[in-house]
């Protein structure tokens, strides 16, 4: 695929400014405060030249309709420019029907399990789940063949966790300036820092029973 661009190069595009990149793909959040206006939007979103082509994932709410665009293929998971082309005209049209992007409101779910011999465990997962491998990367990533519920993906763990016992934790995927905000409100409401030495990619924080939560964001990722 020649096409491909990077994080910062989609966020650099013309006319995505209100759009933001997360784990799966460029998303952009527009608040519309009824179905009907919600209806409106994606309707303008068909009627747009290269929707078929680029297939945007588009999730409509009472209150809001959330759109993404990612591409999976055989060795690349990711944005294109043609992806990058449509925000802008998607931006346009919600302009056109009174509606813009908050992009404070974006964000996305990763459950991730850790296995020291991670091809022993994804076949239960997938049987469990109905998910299929990621095509970009099927050793490591399941998702829901429609993509409708959270995305796994299994860590590789150089040994087991000391009680014998499995690990497993969230990835909450964020824009990079509302990071140190989501990071201090759990810290608040008795969390602790875990590790962050990782950061602006990701910071691990735990709850006080030692659940983990990443704080992940699309910085330094390119």
């Amino acid at each position: 695929m020649n096409d491909q661009i990077s994080p910062k190069e989609f966020l650099a595009s013309e006319g995505a400014a209100e759009w933001r990149v997360l784990g799966d793909g460029g998303t952009a959040y527009f608040p519309t405060g009824s179905f009907a206006a919600g209806a409106r939007l994606v309707q303008a979103i068909s009627e747009l030249p290269g929707v078929e082509e680029q297939k945007p994932d588009i999730d409509v709410r009472h209150d809001g309709v959330t759109v993404r665009m990612v591409s999976f293929v055989e060795g690349y998971g990711g944005m294109t420019r043609g992806h990058a082309d449509l925000a802008r005209r998607i931006s346009a049209a919600a302009r056109a029907v009174g509606l813009s992007a908050d992009p404070s409101k974006v964000q996305s779910l990763l459950v991730i399990p850790g296995a020291t011999d991670r091809a022993k465990v994804m076949p239960f997962w997938r049987a469990v789940l109905g998910y299929e491998p990621r095509r970009d990367s099927p050793a490591e990533d399941l998702v829901d063949p429609r993509a409708r519920t959270v995305p796994f993906w299994f860590e590789q763990m150089k040994e087991p966790r000391a009680d014998g016992g499995g690990a497993i934790h969230v990835a909450v995927w964020v824009p990079y300036e509302q990071a140190k905000a989501r990071i201090a409100a759990a810290l608040a409401a008795g969390g602790r820092m875990v590790r962050d030495e990782f950061a602006p990619s990701w910071w691990t924080l735990a709850d006080a029973a030692g659940n983990e939560a990443d704080i992940a964001t699309v910085k330094d990722r390119d």
